[in-house]
């Protein structure tokens, strides 16, 4: 069987990759920690098909480690355990380090992150995880303090089309435009898309573009694009009040063994970020069905799940909140931490008293309290 694409063009050196300016660019963290010879332990979070795979093995080669890969799907502690008894090899007289390249990490339950955390404390194993879900919410406490955590972003146009390039196959400006749109940032199902077109056409154009991506037999694989596309269209029904088409998409993730925590979390989420002030009740039956799932599990908590959806997806929606939250964040951003009123700084001590702290305070006042370049500005509307 012959290599696939997207393998045969997977980067070796950073200078070869494509993206993630911010951590690879020059003087940028992971670019000096592999230039130094850093050893650490770091997780990598981030949408999928925009390097997590290629910069771990980039980093493991350029340290001269012996890097082992899983996938917490699959893997349990027993592989961990193989890979701690294999006998290091030597480099140069020196023992390598041991990498381990942990897909998926949020797959992980919490007692095979449990199992895993004495071996990176001791740095018998140094640790790469990659993850698409926030690791605040997935990664154990004790194992997430011992990792640096680098956020990747969505690959850009100019990326992609740099990437599309390299593959050396031909089409014209149109394919390649239709095809960064349909990738959505992700590296590995552009590459994956052309080469099943070119395999199936003599030309790549839009339509046999579009045809090969038709032919494909559909499926949910929850490490690939099929993952995002059924959670985005399960939160999409809800927010267009559609209980209907929500339920069917959550049938099609509870089918395909979806983590139930993962489904919740969204709704979760959603609860405040499309429901809001509408029905603030909302929040306590996601918060509800997210308890139900961790404590009863598949498959009755499907049952939760659905009856959580149903809930969610006839609520009135109010975005007031979030938008909110968004603008004055954007004003944070903008401005910095501005100076706040003395009349509503806190006063512990004689000194700041004297200084004016707390001074002119009034528990009940129509006054802006916002800071003076920000006076009356108005958030939620």
């Amino acid at each position: 069987m012959s290599e696939p694409l997207a393998s045969q063009l997977r980067p070796k050196t950073l200078d070869e990759f494509v993206g993630q300016e911010h951590l690879v660019g020059e003087g940028k963290p992971l670019r000096v920690a592999i230039e130094q010879k850093h050893l650490f332990s770091f997780i990598f979070w981030g949408p999928p098909g925009v390097g997590k795979t290629t910069l771990a093995k980039i980093y493991a080669h350029a340290l001269r480690a012996e890097l082992f890969e899983l996938s917490a799907v699959s893997a349990g502690k027993a592989d961990i355990k193989k890979i701690i008894d294999i006998p290091s090899s030597k480099g140069q007289g020196v023992s390598r380090p041991k990498v381990l390249f942990l897909d998926e990490i949020h797959r992980f339950n919490k007692a095979q992150q449990d199992f895993l955390l004495p071996y990176v404390e001791s740095g018998e194993l140094t640790l790469i995880g990659a993850t698409t879900e926030n690791p605040s919410f997935e990664v154990i406490s004790p194992l997430l303090s011992r990792c640096r955590v680098f956020v990747l972003n969505e690959l850009s146009a100019d990326n992609m089309l740099d990437i599309i390039n390299r593959t050396n196959l031909k089409m014209d400006d149109e394919a390649k435009d239709w095809l960064v749109v349909m990738a959505n940032g992700d590296a590995r199902a552009a590459i994956t898309m052309l080469e099943a077109t070119a395999t199936l056409y003599k030309d790549i154009t839009v339509a046999n573009l579009k045809q090969a991506l038709q032919s494909k037999h559909l499926r949910y694989d929850k490490a690939g694009e099929e993952h995002y596309n059924t959670i985005s269209a399960f939160i999409k029904s809800m927010r267009a009040s559609q209980p209907d088409a929500a339920m069917y998409y959550l049938a099609r993730m509870v089918d395909a063994g979806e983590d139930p925590l993962f489904i919740a979390r969204r709704m979760v989420v959603f609860a405040s970020e499309d429901i809001g002030l509408a029905q603030p009740t909302a929040l306590v039956v996601a918060n509800a069905v997210f308890r139900a799932c961790e404590t009863i599990g598949y498959p009755e908590c499907a049952i939760n799940l659905a009856h959580g959806v149903a809930y969610l997806a006839q609520a009135k929606k109010n975005r007031s909140a979030y938008d909110a939250l968004r603008a004055a964040q954007s004003d944070v951003k903008q401005h910095g931490n501005l100076p706040i009123p003395m009349n509503i700084r806190n006063a512990p001590t004689k000194m700041m008293k004297e200084m004016g702290y707390g001074k002119g305070y009034e528990a009940y006042t129509d006054e802006s309290l916002l800071p003076e370049e920000l006076k009356n500005k108005k958030y939620l509307k």
